[in-house]
């Protein structure tokens, strides 16, 4: 009994060190930017002068994201299936998106559930 008891146990902590943080719905404001571009060009890599860039970016399915104040959440889910088909519309463009928030590899990632673009 001592033996199934401590597998048990064991098999828990890897458990949570594998799977990522717990999601939790939030909604976020921001611009939807190329994750690549926006990390590595910084200012660069965001707004209207960028937003042809982010555009061939995301129909060829790189990571798309919701840059904030103070963070990149990366789109995860139905939102990012089919070269980001969904987030065509918002590229470059400022929006409130609604989602499932989780953490992976100390990476915000972001499945949206809803989105619009902010007024």
């Amino acid at each position: 009994m001592r033996h199934v008891i401590s597998f048990v146990a064991g098999a828990a902590v890897v458990a949570s060190l594998v799977v990522p943080a717990l999601a939790s719905d939030m909604t976020v404001k921001g611009e939807v930017v190329d994750v690549a571009c926006s990390v590595a060009k910084k200012d660069a890599g965001k707004g209207a002068a960028h937003a042809s860039c982010a555009m061939v970016c995301a129909r060829k399915g790189q990571p798309i994201g919701i840059l904030t104040a103070d963070a990149i959440y990366t789109v995860t889910g139905d939102y990012a299936s089919n070269s980001n088909a969904k987030l065509l519309d918002f590229v470059a463009k400022n929006v409130i998106v609604t989602g499932e928030v989780s953490e992976k590899d100390g990476q915000k990632l972001i499945n949206v559930k809803s989105i619009k673009l902010a007024n």
